[in-house]
């Protein structure tokens, strides 16, 4: 007798007092047809009461506790490690918030469409969709993204990376990837390409991720009927998590191209800052960029999930978003 599907749950966490209540409410209530859910904390080595409540108000999740903040990346490879017998791992942030049947759509969609990964619609707390879908970093999206802003770019696939029309939004939408608050990946897709990468610690491993699942031609597609609320973040506000965010766009670039690519794309990273220089956060991202002044240690995150993801959406930055559960943005830098 065929056994039931499992979906393994992977929440990382740091320092999310806040957040867990809400989390659990949201878990408690999901169900998916014909699967079960196994949840699984893992901790980035957080100061305050996260694990305690964790404990008492979910005595059936699983805890890893990394014992050091070692990131996003850090927290999904603890997590699906932990797991077993999985049929997909769902790496989220602990500032989401599931309608009872979001995991069902996103499990759902996985099925019928095959694709290895697949996202839901991201809405602020308000309902509004958030342009959560990313086309491939390429320098002529770094430079239209440089003189236009990542909305106004968004709308021209060949100028911008952000995924603006809102009808990809009401329908199954293949893109090169998505912002990493929520994602579904197979078990076939997760051990096909491997570990999360680390060294980004926050920032750009789920651009990482979804390439490289990509390259190994499997699809990451949004499924339309899955919604997920993701509060906003403060990578827009925090001059060391925006340098961070820029540093990361340009090394994953670097990552899978030449010198000479590199560079063009260096150019058009480092000219969007330069054109937005009066704000400190982008000032702080170019000094860091050119190793002026550059990054002395690792940026320490906000108290709570930023909310990957979250760098504004609109049209002063560049369009990053991934989901250290201290802060990593989802959405995309806002106005100019």
């Amino acid at each position: 007798m065929a056994r039931d599907a499992r979906i393994g749950v992977v929440v990382v966490t740091w320092n999310c007092v806040d957040d867990i209540p809400g989390l659990v409410e949201s878990l408690s209530e999901s169900r998916v047809e014909g699967a079960a859910i196994e949840v699984v904390v893992v901790d980035n080595d957080s100061r305050d009461a996260t694990l305690e409540l964790v404990r008492e108000a979910a005595p059936a999740f699983g805890i890893v506790q990394l014992g050091r903040d070692g990131g996003y990346a850090a927290g999904a490879n603890a997590g699906i490690a932990h797991l077993v017998e999985c049929d997909a791992f769902l790496i989220l942030n602990p500032d989401i918030r599931f309608r009872p049947d979001t995991i069902e759509a996103l499990w759902a969609e996985m099925r019928s469409s095959q694709a290895g990964i697949t996202v839901p619609v991201l809405t602020d707390e308000h309902g509004t969709v958030r342009h959560s879908l990313r086309r491939e970093p390429t320098i002529r999206r770094a430079w239209g993204e440089a003189l236009l802003g990542g909305g106004r770019a968004g709308r021209f696939p060949s100028l911008g990376e952000i995924v603006t029309d809102a009808s990809a939004y009401s329908a199954p939408t293949v893109a090169d990837w998505a912002t990493g608050a929520v994602m579904l990946v197979s078990a076939e897709c997760s051990a096909d390409v491997g570990e999360w990468d680390e060294s980004y610690f926050f920032y750009s491993e789920e651009t990482d991720f979804a390439l490289r699942a990509r390259d190994l031609g499997y699809r990451l597609e949004l499924a339309p009927r899955a919604v997920a609320m993701h509060e906003e973040g403060e990578s827009h506000q925090s001059p060391a998590l925006y340098a961070r965010l820029s540093i990361n766009r340009v090394k994953l670039y670097r990552s899978r191209h030449g010198m000479l690519a590199s560079a063009l794309f260096f150019s058009g990273v480092a000219a969007g800052l330069a054109l937005r220089a009066h704000r400190p956060t982008h000032r702080a991202a170019l000094r860091a960029l050119f190793g002026a002044q550059g990054i002395a240690e690792e940026p320490t995150p906000p108290s709570r999930p930023a909310h990957s993801t979250d760098a504004p959406e609109g049209d002063d930055g560049p369009p990053r978003g991934s989901q250290y559960a201290s802060g990593a943005p989802d959405v995309t830098p806002s106005s100019e």
